[in-house]
């Protein structure tokens, strides 16, 4: 038997009739506040979970999925999200820095204000509202980020080459010394960088 129990009270929200949490089944459940540090979750189904103020530092997540999910203000500092399904979930206000999204499903993902600084998001589906996220000196390289709405971003010192920015609003983001040559469809934004033109050829890596 596995208890989650609230990171402030001790309370137990939520038990799980297993040794672990990895693979295990929490779709809809109600996890606010949760204490889930360190936390194996890889290949867990939390589709619809509420998480709210949840406590995911260090967490694995591979594999997992979170569709329409809602962390918001959740803690995910050096947690891993490797190849997880976040589409349509609610990533507002999370503190995240240092984690890993690698080839992660973010599309129609609410991530409004996030602290996504230093976090690996590279090869990640971002097609997401990621208006005032800081991203500083995060790796998005390879990631798609075609339409997504950028405005205000904090993108200082983020590497983008081979990033999919077709159609990406990026109205007032900061782009002081972020690496956009070989962005795909990077055209320059008022305030930013000079415009460069997007490469000939795709590296090997690049899928989208």
């Amino acid at each position: 038997m596995f208890e989650i129990r609230n990171r402030k009270t001790g309370a137990v929200l939520v038990r799980v009739d297993a040794a672990r949490l990895a693979a295990a089944n929490l779709a809809g459940a109600s996890l606010e506040q949760a204490d889930l540090a360190g936390a194996d979750l890889s290949g867990a189904n939390l589709t619809g979970v509420q998480m709210k103020q949840a406590d995911l530092r260090g967490a694995q997540l591979q594999g997992a999925w979170l569709t329409r999910a809602d962390l918001e203000g959740a803690i995910l500092e050096q947690a891993n999200f490797t190849d997880v399904n976040l589409i349509d979930a609610n990533l507002s206000w999370v503190k995240a820095s240092g984690s890993t999204w690698r080839y992660s499903l973010l599309a129609g993902a609410n991530v409004y204000s996030a602290d996504l600084s230093k976090a690996d998001m590279s090869m990640a589906d971002l097609r997401a509202n990621l208006q005032y996220a800081v991203m500083t000196k995060a790796d998005l390289r390879g990631s798609n980020l075609s339409g997504a709405n950028l405005q205000e971003a904090d993108l200082r010192g983020a590497e983008f080459q081979g990033a999919n920015l077709s159609g990406a609003n990026l109205l007032g983001a900061k782009l002081e010394g972020a690496r956009l040559f070989g962005a795909l469809g990077f055209r320059g934004v008022a305030a930013g960088p000079a415009p460069v033109r997007a490469a000939r050829r795709r590296p090997w890596w690049q899928v989208w």
